[in-house]
């Protein structure tokens, strides 16, 4: 299998956490070049991990000639003409999340990369957590039933640079920043051949004085009739909560990614450094978080991704799929201004269209609908119908 030479665009936490894993565990794929607007920070980050050449010019760092891929870590308003340098230099690009600040942002960059035939993959991590992949594959085997709802929450006390607070550079708020991550989750869980139609989104500005929201709540309607929820934050104390919650006609998953893993350390001196991601103390009850790259699905990511480019098949995560969450995410922004359900618009559909809701109507017997089935303390069954003829509900109770 042939090591990939890794052109690393950014310096800052993602770049950190993305070279991090690579350079992780004597790991054959490298960064052989990193891009950064400082020569030294450029500098610092090169001699801290080993990598051979600094740029701080945008397209001699993407023209390096020792590196066949590029990963894009930079603000979001870069990621439209990072793209464009990487498709004419025909090398495979992976972007960070979101892929774009809007749907057609992210629609333009998935037309120039298919357009030139290169590889690309959408850096969605959080679809790729261990939990989170073990959960897909039992829902994909049917341990839940049908899908009706999932439910991801994602908030913490507010992004770690300047440029995410900058309404324009960054494309919106925590929707954009964090909704993007929740939206794509659910979309796996439900399914990502079910369309979205429609959003209902509230945000408001709560606490930080910025132009964006700092907290938000909505609803995604799918074709099927199941409910993507989401919950964002840049106000929450107390660290990164990361949970999702899926809830099937046969089953329910829970899952925390961040705050409840089973370790937690009480110290009253401090530990003398680095915590964990959006850690707000270090002494006092604390959350430490074993691996934080294992945790957050970053060795699975890039798994994904390099095994896609030698094997010349798609990801799990692709620039169409960055493209479907922006579109969603303009919804809710258009939903968060006419305080009303908006429809999601997509110019680009490449999943179903024959998918319609399911019907609440399940036989008992010839006569009866059923409603519910239990067993009483008493070791009795009960079960509620629904009489076909007068829709008179009633119960039988047996043993």
């Amino acid at each position: 299998m042939k090591a990939r030479k890794i052109c690393m665009l950014g310096t800052g936490l993602i770049g950190t956490f993305y070279t991090m894993t690579l350079h992780g565990l004597r790991g054959r794929d490298r960064v052989y070049s990193i891009y950064s607007r400082s020569q030294e920070r450029a500098d610092k980050f090169a001699s801290e991990w080993g990598i051979p050449n600094t740029f701080t010019d945008l397209a001699k760092a993407i023209n390096d000639p020792e590196t066949d891929t590029v990963v894009i870590g930079l603000p979001n308003d870069q990621h439209l003409e990072a793209v464009r340098l990487c498709a004419e230099a025909g090398k495979a690009v992976l972007c960070t999340k979101p892929l774009g600040r809007t749907g057609d942002e992210a629609l333009e960059m998935l037309r120039i990369v298919e357009k030139a035939g290169v590889f690309h993959g959408y850096l969605e991590d959080l679809c790729y957590t261990p939990k989170t992949l073990k959960s897909l594959k039992a829902v994909q085997n049917g341990a839940l039933g049908r899908i009706l709802w999932a439910r991801s929450r994602e908030a913490h006390p507010g992004p770690h640079s300047d440029w995410f607070w900058n309404k324009n550079m960054a494309g919106g708020g925590a929707v954009v920043d964090l909704g993007c991550h929740c939206i794509e989750i659910a979309r796996n869980f439900i399914g990502k051949e079910v369309k979205p139609l429609e959003v209902m989104c509230w945000a408001a500005t709560q606490v930080k004085p910025i132009d964006a929201e700092d907290s938000a709540i909505a609803l995604v309607k799918y074709a099927n009739g199941a409910i993507g929820q989401f919950e964002v934050s840049w106000n929450y104390r107390g660290g990164m909560d990361l949970r999702d919650e899926v809830a099937g006609t046969e089953g329910t998953i829970r899952l925390d990614h961040f705050l409840r893993t089973g370790f937690e350390m009480f110290t009253n001196v401090g530990l003398g450094g680095y915590v964990a991601e959006k850690a707000e103390s270090e002494t006092g009850w604390m959350f430490p978080v074993g691996d934080e790259a294992h945790e957050l699905g970053y060795p699975h990511m890039f798994a994904d991704m390099f095994d896609c480019i030698e094997n010349g098949a798609t990801p799990m995560e692709s620039f169409y799929d960055g493209y479907i969450v922006n579109a969603i995410i303009d919804a809710c922004y258009k939903s968060v201004k006419t305080k009303q359900w908006e429809p999601v618009e997509l110019k680009e559909w490449r999943g179903s269209n024959d998918i319609t809701e399911h019907s609440v109507y399940v036989d008992y017997d010839a006569d009866h609908y059923l409603i519910k089935e239990e067993i009483l303390p008493d070791e009795r069954k009960k079960v509620i119908l629904k009489r076909k003829s007068d829709g008179e509900i009633l119960q039988i109770v047996t043993g």
